[in-house]
């Protein structure tokens, strides 16, 4: 396996930041967001949002297979003025535990560097994700909204600060 992080580019690399979204959302969010919320998630819409939104995004590939993606940019909270986000990562299961998440995550903090402190949200039930931000450094700041992925659940906000 050798990854690579680069600028999502190449209409192969959109596609496959779609697939990446659509089957990560499931592996990731099974049991948490409701069925019929992860069932209107379609490869199609997840494939026309990598198009929309091609600003701020590196792909993680293997070989010319996309295994995950980030996204980041300045901070959409209004009360946290000078500071980055990651506004997704989204990593497909079978690269779980090889480094493609460390690796994205750390693409981003470089290109947000210019930030000293670095926000993202999370699902508060999704512990596997809260532990893996806390081993980049993040930690949980006691903000946290709702959100509604077919059913109310809440996110909570995590902070690096370098």
């Amino acid at each position: 396996m050798n990854i690579t992080v680069k600028k999502i580019e190449t209409p192969a690399e959109f596609e496959g930041k779609g697939y990446v979204h659509w089957k990560a959302i499931r592996e990731a969010y099974t049991g948490l967001a409701s069925q019929d919320y992860l069932e209107r998630q379609t490869l199609e819409k997840c494939v026309e949002m990598a198009y929309q939104w091609p600003d701020n995004v590196l792909v993680a590939k293997d070989g010319d297979k996309v295994a995950g993606f980030v996204g980041y940019g300045p901070c959409r909270d209004e009360d946290l003025s000078e500071t980055g986000e990651v506004i997704a990562l989204y990593v497909l299961s079978e690269y779980y535990g090889k480094q493609v998440g460390y690796t994205l995550m750390q693409a981003a903090l470089e290109q947000l560097s210019g930030h000293r402190k670095i926000a993202l949200w999370v699902l508060k039930e999704n512990g596997r994700a809260i532990r893996f931000y806390e081993k980049c450094g993040f930690r949980v700041d006691g903000t946290e909204k709702p959100i509604k992925l077919g059913r109310e659940l809440v996110e909570c906000r995590m902070i690096l600060t370098r």
